[in-house]
């Protein structure tokens, strides 16, 4: 979510995953992905900034999680130790486990 203001000067926060488009037309129109357009006193650099800033900051956190809370990201999750068939082969033995006997 970003903080961006009204032409009245009243701050609104607007989720900037919805947005479409910015335009300058001279006033800063942010169009959302369902074609409700919101202008604002930001600038076009101004709102792009904080779109950046805002998802900079995600990243950022996302690697804050402790690792204890068992909600770490997908790329820091432990690899699988080993590989094995879903049904044993009978005469192959999978290392740490015994082989299956007829």
């Amino acid at each position: 979510m970003i903080m961006l203001t009204r032409l009245s000067g009243t701050p609104f926060v607007l989720n900037s995953d919805l947005i479409e488009r910015i335009d300058a037309t001279p006033d800063t129109v942010v169009t959302l992905a369902d074609g409700t357009k919101y202008v604002v006193a930001d600038s076009m650099p101004q709102v792009v900034d904080a779109v950046r800033t805002y998802r900079s900051e995600i990243v950022a956190l996302s690697w804050q999680l402790d690792p204890s809370s068992g909600r770490t990201p997908a790329a820091a999750a432990p690899a699988p130790s080993h590989l094995a068939t879903v049904a044993p082969l009978p005469g192959v033995e999978v290392e740490g486990t015994p082989e299956e006997e007829n």
